[in-house]
């Protein structure tokens, strides 16, 4: 039965979310408070990793953000304040991080990621998008042997669960990438994983659903629900009241500012990353995590971009020049003959990834409202997930059997 959807966001997962609904013949409107054409579903790194099935809270991890949380150009930094979401959601994610989480949480990562992966491709051929996406693996450098160790135990892991990975020498990494110099003792190389230039498929996607009628309303920003016997009755505008047979709440950092309206507490935070975008011939071919700096490297479609970085600072779009700065200094130190100018780094773009205490997102609807379906919370994994997120929510709403499990994304889970 053909349903009236509104989805609040017009991000990766929105799209993507609405992509799927409409081609089960539902009525889909998209909402968003921007102009479609910036933020995380923009700057991220255009991986699609089922190697990244460590989740964000592994074990250590609040132990360094503790450590880095007075250090502005930390990988991981925490702004110390006086907020209790801040301090609930910190708690909950200390409390994920240990190792039989990891274990019960990266089977999942992956059969999500790998599903992506083969959406993304349906897409593309179905579609006839033009969009980059190209599968030349990832390289995890590492310049200290205890980054080289922790990463080969989890290439070996990732081994285990049937992903392709395996150490590389450094005259391996020469004879992958033998027109540039790097700077690494070793490296785990991810063949399963595969890459994208984001903003090449955002227009697409955009151009797509605006083609086969999907409504969009944007900069234009939901500022409160009306909600009667667990049903969203109304969401109001600063321009007008709208109503639906279901809403998607796929709003990124934004999302747990609306689920309060409905008495839904999601513990998220806004997890800023930062990208600076270099048009010299770099001759970097393979994607590449320098494992040290946290930061991340893809050859994109006629540019390079860098990225990095876990900021939990609030909801804001300042861009901080130190940790800028750190991404800078990280390409030089691996890759040392790029030297990213100055007008590179005051170019550079952030964006928000939500990000939800155990590194899960949430994907289905919540027992607070019947006609709500959540899709956020995806952390750094967003461009990874996000095919298969739309696929998942369009079967939530249409009545069918979802392609996955959906118990470890449920919105109402515990910490």
């Amino acid at each position: 039965m053909s349903k009236n959807v509104i989805i609040i966001g017009g991000g990766i997962i929105g799209l993507c979310s609405a992509y799927y609904l409409q081609k089960e013949g539902h009525k889909i409107t998209i909402i968003d408070q921007s102009n479609l054409d910036s933020g995380a579903s923009y700057v991220n790194a255009g991986y699609l990793s089922p190697s990244h099935i460590i989740p964000l809270s592994a074990p250590g991890v609040m132990k360094k953000g503790l450590k880095w949380m007075f250090n502005p150009s930390s990988p991981l930094y925490i702004k110390p304040r006086l907020d209790m979401d801040l301090l609930k959601w910190a708690w909950a994610f200390n409390k994920s991080c240990n190792t039989a989480h990891v274990q019960k949480s990266a089977p999942v990562i992956r059969d999500i990621t790998l599903l992506s992966q083969q959406l993304y491709e349906d897409i593309k051929t179905s579609e006839s998008f033009t969009a980059q996406y190209d599968k030349k693996g990832l390289l995890m450098l590492c310049q200290t042997q205890k980054l080289l160790d922790e990463e080969l135990k989890i290439a070996e892991m990732a081994k285990n669960l049937g992903l392709d990975a395996r150490e590389v020498s450094p005259e391996d990494i020469k004879t992958l990438e033998p027109n540039i110099e790097i700077n690494a003792i070793g490296a785990a190389y991810f063949k399963c994983d595969h890459h994208s230039t984001p903003h090449e498929f955002m227009t697409e996607m955009k151009d797509y659903l605006k083609a086969v009628g999907v409504t969009f309303f944007i900069n234009e920003k939901v500022e409160d629900i009306t909600v009667k016997n667990r049903l969203i009755t109304a969401l109001i505008t600063q321009k007008q009241t709208l109503n639906a047979d279901e809403i998607v709440l796929a709003a990124g950092s934004w999302s747990t500012i609306l689920s309060k309206k409905i008495g839904l507490k999601l513990l998220m935070q806004a997890g800023k990353g930062y990208r600076i975008n270099t048009e010299q011939k770099t001759g970097i071919t393979i994607p590449a995590i320098l494992s040290e700096a946290k930061a991340a490297v893809t050859p994109m479609n006629g540019f390079t971009r860098f990225a990095g970085t876990m900021e939990i600072a609030g909801i804001n779009h300042t861009v901080n020049k130190i940790r800028v700065e750190a991404i800078a200094k990280a390409a030089n130190r691996y890759y040392p003959s790029i030297q990213l100018t100055k007008n590179e780094k005051d170019n550079a773009a952030c964006g928000l990834r939500p990000v939800s205490p155990d590194g899960l997102p949430y994907i289905g609807k919540s027992v607070k409202c019947k006609n709500l379906t959540i899709a956020a919370g995806h952390a750094m994994m967003g461009w990874s997930m996000g095919t298969a997120t739309g696929l998942l929510i369009s079967e939530i709403i249409s009545n069918k059997k979802p392609s996955l499990k959906l118990g470890p994304f449920n919105p109402d889970r515990k910490f």
